[in-house]
């Protein structure tokens, strides 16, 4: 059974280009010098939550103090900006010391990165939105944690603000005082302590969990694996133009976001070729179906019906299951629509090689696919309005109990 678990794993995780090595799946085995640290005590991520702010967030929720907190972060939206008064004095002491970069942040990187996202955003919109979006429904812990909090009762909302995290990342000044990303980070830091505090006492989550406190370190990995990895490795796939120096460039945007969110030095990965290796071990062995993410998938994908993406569910279908894999789109119920996977199959390669000007022969259905592209980014906005609309906010419990 351990053969075919590992085989079945290492033939998903190919499909998904997000094997490097075969990893383990039992004991945490990557190391410590591969990171971006050099150098740790090797304790198991998935038993490494949030020590500096998971006890503050929990002093907020049960002083009744959400409320506030959310009234004077709401307008707190630049790097730049003074941080927000009004605050609880642990709070305060907390956001002082984390609201900004690493010693160890390149700016040049961070600067070649926003220019990479810039030229690349019509990929991104789409491996982001239907491919990185749609597999945390088969990320089990993600899909229950997300399913169970207050925000997986609407998805929409949910949705756009997971975009404008990945939005504000991708911006050209992202990291600048201008920009905006420090800020966000900051913010999902602190929901995610949120999170974790109330979880606990949702009986929905904890009857079936795997866990008694939900997004360590290791889950936070999981999710940069499902985004950024991901994300990487089918540009590469898709033969899309990625010099060396851009690639560097990603990751390093991603290392300093997950710095951001609380993740320790020693398990933010140094190199690609290291993150494939952490990915081989805590992501590609995990994915599997749960009912919670059956539904938010069906969720997701549902808001296609708000928007004219101008083709058919059954071409949406067909997409998932050429950037996510046949595996994942049975897991998930998407019908097939052979005529749809023929066309993707066939039109998206087409698409890429024009846009990047190495075919002078424009695909047929060029326009089709350049407004579903563009028609997609916006199912990933609060209701097809601007992400600085979307507010990033605390909550004060679970889903309600249907």
């Amino acid at each position: 059974m351990e053969n075919l678990s590992r085989r079945r794993a290492l033939t998903l995780g190919a499909a998904l280009g997000l094997v490097g090595v075969a990893g383990g799946t039992k004991a945490w085995a990557w190391p410590a010098s591969a990171s971006v640290a050099g150098a740790g005590a090797g304790t198991d991520p998935e038993y490494v939550w949030d020590s500096a702010v998971d006890p503050v967030m929990a002093a907020v929720i049960e002083n009744g103090q959400v409320p506030a907190v959310n009234t004077a972060i709401k307008d707190w939206v630049n790097n730049g900006d003074a941080l927000p008064t009004g605050l609880p004095t642990d709070l305060a002491a907390h956001l002082r010391q984390a609201n900004a970069l690493p010693s160890w942040a390149d700016t040049a990187k961070l600067t070649r990165a926003a220019d990479f996202n810039r030229r690349r955003d019509t990929y991104l919109f789409m491996l982001y939105g239907l491919g990185s979006g749609i597999m945390s429904t088969v990320i089990p812990r993600e899909a229950r944690s997300v399913y169970w909090s207050a925000g997986g009762a609407n998805m929409q909302d949910r949705a756009a603000k997971t975009f404008t995290f990945g939005y504000d990342l991708s911006q050209l000044k992202a990291f600048e005082p201008t920009g905006q990303f420090v800020v966000t980070a900051n913010k999902t830091r602190l929901v995610h302590a949120a999170v974790r505090h109330l979880l606990p006492q949702s009986p929905h989550w904890t009857a079936n969990s795997t866990q008694s406190i939900p997004i360590s370190a290791a889950d936070i990995l999981v999710t940069f694996h499902s985004l950024g990895t991901f994300v990487r490795r089918r540009l590469l796939d898709w033969n899309v133009p990625f010099p060396a120096a851009d690639q560097e460039a990603f990751l390093h945007s991603w290392q300093v976001a997950l710095h951001l969110l609380g993740v320790p030095d020693e398990y933010i990965p140094q190199t690609w070729a290291a993150a494939d290796a952490q990915s081989a071990q805590v992501l590609t062995p995990i994915l599997a179906s749960t009912s919670e993410g059956l539904e938010l998938a069906e969720d997701l994908l549902g808001l296609t019906a708000q928007i004219d993406l101008g083709v058919t569910r059954g071409f949406l279908n067909e997409f998932v299951r050429y950037v996510l894999s046949n595996e994942v789109g049975d897991w998930l119920g998407l019908k097939r629509d052979y005529a749809a996977a023929a066309l993707v199959r066939t039109v998206w390669p087409a698409y890429i090689l024009f846009r990047e000007g190495l075919s002078p022969v424009m695909p047929g259905s060029f326009y089709v696919v350049d407004q579903f592209v563009r028609a997609l980014a916006m199912l990933f906005l609060n209701k097809g309005t601007s992400p600085t609309a979307t507010l990033i906010t605390i909550p004060t419990g679970n889903r309600p109990a249907a």
